[in-house]
């Protein structure tokens, strides 16, 4: 029997619109090898590496009437070459063309009738340089049966790894008939089943998100952020179906400092140096920005449950380790430090217990895991209301030294977070190798100087800094 989509899986097809395409995305520069960085040789390592990640061969297949939720089956006439494309900046291959492409590429809904992912080496990138950008349908990226192909194809020294080969054989595909029995079947053992679909089908993810975000603890505090719908801001408009994207480039030991002089974590300050660019883009605008304004983000983060153990953390545990929390961010105060305070204090009402997992235990997961974790931040975002919070931030640590792929190393990773419906910003950030990359995915309209809050980050950052000593 194939297997069936999760309720919270097929909402993300059901609720899919042109103007928010489900799809999370990832942006990562590499430096050209004297060897070179090619197209053939990303297929050669995407067609060694796949077989790690066989949802990636699959597509969805709807039951017949929809009285049941969608299966995955292997795709008969499955594609390398379509899923791995190519494309080159003109010159002079600036990051900015860079940017207005990513901003392009996932604008583009992906094919419902094949495998729900693309990858693209992008050629022509200044200073010796390639990109590789991905787009991956949220559907298929749960952190349980299915990872994040990036995490895959990166590895530890510039000499790839070397896997069995792989000798693929697709499943036959069942048919219509066959479909419809073995739903028919699941309602009989089931009957929660046929809840479930009436609730996905209705659009109700909060009803479903508890089963891959797992139960957020605090619950009182949530509920009580949660009762007051979020502040009115620009960032709160009916987006288009296209987008703008820009980044930002910080260094982790910056940082670190915020955090030895003040007693914060990492993430605090990171949230803070957010909230002071948001309130000088705000200002940048023109908005009114009283003492008492705030911006609320959903800010997911990965949590453990009281049987986790650190050491033994996989990939493949990845699902429930993800739940989302709303903070305030003190756009209104013109105090760096007293922002910071503000923000660790509404972080520790969330964390307090030891739910919050570490920098140290996400880096021990196998692969380069913040693909995967974005994805599953996106996720556990999408299960609230959209009234309730104004932007989703997700800020995933990575391994402090370099990765490679087919030999060329990686030098900066930018998530790309998609939009929710009636929200024009959305801010993913990753720490590697030194380095905390911002990736800041825009609606066209609505932001079109998403470059200028991107270029507010350094500007915010030294105001915190500076009060570190």
């Amino acid at each position: 029997m194939p297997p069936r989509l999760s309720a919270l899986d097929a909402s993300f097809l059901y609720l899919e619109e042109a103007t928010t395409p489900m799809h999370v995305g990832g942006v990562a520069i590499f430096e050209r090898p004297p060897a070179g960085f090619d197209y053939d040789g990303l297929v050669d390592l995407v067609e060694q590496r796949i077989a790690l990640v066989p949802r990636y061969r699959q597509k969805v297949r709807h039951v017949p009437g929809n009285i049941a939720r969608p299966v995955w089956v292997d795709d008969q006439d499955f594609d390398i070459a379509y899923h791995v494309r190519r494309s080159a900046l003109p010159r002079p291959g600036s990051d900015e063309a860079l940017a207005e492409l990513v901003a392009r590429l996932m604008s583009r809904p992906l094919d419902h009738t094949r495998p729900l992912w693309e990858m693209y080496l992008v050629e022509g990138l200044a200073d010796n340089r390639a990109a590789v950008v991905t787009k991956t349908h949220q559907a298929m990226v749960d952190g349980i049966s299915a990872i994040d192909i990036a995490q895959v194809i990166l590895d530890v020294s510039p000499e790839p790894r070397v896997l069995p080969e792989d000798l693929w054989m697709p499943h036959p595909e069942p048919g219509s008939a066959t479909l419809m029995l073995e739903a028919l079947g699941d309602m009989v053992s089931r009957p929660s089943e046929l809840v479930d679909n009436v609730r996905t089908a209705a659009g109700d993810a909060l009803a479903t998100a508890g089963k891959v975000a797992g139960v957020a603890t605090k619950l009182f505090t949530v509920a009580r952020t949660a009762s007051r719908r979020a502040p009115g801001t620009p960032l709160n408009v009916d987006i288009s179906t296209q987008r703008r994207f820009a980044v930002a480039r910080t260094e982790l030991q910056a940082y670190r400092r915020i955090r030895a002089a003040h007693g914060c974590t990492v993430n605090d300050a990171v949230l803070s140096v957010i909230s002071g660019a948001l309130r000088n883009w705000l200002l940048s605008r023109g908005e009114p920005v009283t003492a008492s304004a705030t911006v609320r983000a959903m800010v997911p983060l990965s949590v453990r449950g009281e049987a986790d153990v650190p050491s033994s953390a996989t990939a493949g545990s990845l699902g429930n380790r993800v739940s989302s929390f709303l903070v305030d961010l003190p756009v209104g105060e013109a105090s760096p430090l007293v922002r910071l305070r503000h923000v660790s204090h509404a972080m520790a009402e969330h964390t307090a217990g030891g739910q919050s997992v570490g920098a140290d235990t996400l880096v021990r997961i196998g692969g380069f895991a913040p693909p995967t974790l974005h994805a599953l931040g996106a996720r556990a975002a999408s299960g609230f209301s959209k009234r309730i919070f104004n932007l989703v931030v997700t800020n995933v640590p990575g391994p402090q030294f370099p990765l490679y792929a087919a030999g060329a190393r990686m030098l900066e990773m930018f998530p790309v977070v998609p939009l929710a419906k009636g929200q024009a910003l959305a801010i993913g950030l990753t720490s590697y190798d030194g380095g905390v990359y911002y990736g800041f995915n825009g609606d066209r309209d609505a932001m079109h100087d998403v470059d200028v809050l991107a270029g507010l980050v350094d500007e915010a950052l030294d105001e915190l800094l500076a009060t570190a000593g």
